[in-house]
């Protein structure tokens, strides 16, 4: 198994305050991976450097063999490197399918032609139906998105990400504001994505992540604590005393 993206040294500081301190990481392909950690651990700051939102401090990011660390979030999305927040970004008021159809008509290049007529995107209709299908979405392709529960608009953004045909999916708190009734069909979906996708996911509910994640890594205070297979975890003396709150 290749590594998909790995982190080397990497470090972000705001004035005295180091958020995210020397972390060394490699995810690889096709896992399914969680960070964990306290509020405060640097958790969302990992992300936001990995995709290209905030500049690094020092260290380098690694997609494959190439260095993106100086890369824009949109060059990165290119190479494969999609992601959702924690709050949802979407198109309140077009419908499930016209909402992917969007970023698969711009990653194909023909989201500029405003003359296009509707029949002449027969394809990218069918590859936007591939994806709802994928996420159990395709009962719903024709409402509107701001009518849908919060948990189905939590699914449409990560179609969206999907529409930029990722290599690497990266889900900031994915059952974040989710209802837990719909929490467990949420990573039902996320867990039958395509193997070949490698989905790097940021949780507090501990039950979710130990039943989905294959890999596990727990940041205290912007640095790795620890990292391993959910059994390992689990049984981790430093991680139970941190989620106890008396770590040092």
């Amino acid at each position: 198994m290749s590594v998909a993206l790995r982190t080397a040294g990497l470090g972000k500081h705001f004035g005295g305050i180091r958020a995210v301190n020397a972390v060394s990481l490699d995810f690889m392909q096709g896992e399914r991976h969680a960070i964990i950690g306290p509020n405060g651990a640097g958790k969302t700051t990992l992300i936001n450097l990995l995709t290209g939102v905030l500049r690094p401090s020092e260290g380098d990011v690694f997609l494959g063999e190439e260095r993106i660390t100086r890369l824009r979030p949109d060059q990165r999305v290119k190479r494969g490197l999609a992601r959702t927040f924690q709050i949802n970004n979407l198109f309140p008021e077009l419908s499930v399918l016209q909402s992917v159809l969007l970023p698969i008509c711009e990653r194909r290049g023909v989201a500029t032609n405003p003359w296009r007529h509707l029949d002449a995107c027969s394809e990218e209709i069918a590859l936007a139906r591939e994806i709802l299908a994928t996420l159990h979405l395709s009962h719903i392709e024709g409402e509107l998105v701001r009518e849908l529960a919060y948990g189905q608009q939590r699914l449409v953004e990560i179609a969206l990400a999907l529409a930029c045909k990722p290599s690497i999916l990266l889900l900031d708190e994915p059952a974040a504001g989710v209802p837990r009734s719909e929490s467990e069909a949420l990573f039902r979906a996320i867990a039958g994505l395509p193997g070949g996708v490698t989905v790097l996911f940021i949780e507090h509910d501990m039950d979710l992540v130990f039943r989905f994640a294959q890999r596990i890594t727990v940041l205290v205070a912007g640095a790795i604590l620890t990292a391993g297979t959910p059994q390992e975890i689990a049984s981790d003396a430093n991680v139970k005393r941190v989620y106890l709150g008396n770590a040092p």
